[in-house]
């Protein structure tokens, strides 16, 4: 493998959840709980350990605002746009793997 600096991971690092991130906006037709069903994370999971990283660096982020930098805009607007209600094997598939979620 290539050596990298600490400097260059971390900037690749940040390219590549920049690029997820903006993935993640472009395709709302994926919704939340099929990521859930499928990776066990979704965009919240995302918006939960941006604003962990940003609290623990002393930046009080709070829930809402971390989620509007993960879905390039307030939650409830997204949901109101894209979100679509989940069928019976969606919600079974969730209930199956929750316990594992944390």
């Amino acid at each position: 493998m290539t050596e990298m600096t600490s400097e260059q991971r971390l900037a690749y690092e940040a390219a590549a959840f920049r690029r997820l991130t903006e993935h993640l906006r472009n395709r709302t037709d994926v919704q939340n709980i099929d990521m859930m069903n499928l990776t066990g994370f979704c965009r919240n999971c995302l918006s939960n350990w941006f604003q962990e990283a940003a609290n623990a660096d002393g930046n009080a982020l709070t829930k809402e605002e971390a989620r509007a930098e993960i879905y390039g805009m307030p939650y409830d607007e997204w949901r109101e746009k894209h979100q679509t209600p989940a069928n019976q094997a969606q919600l079974d598939a969730f209930s199956a793997q929750k316990p594992d979620h944390k």
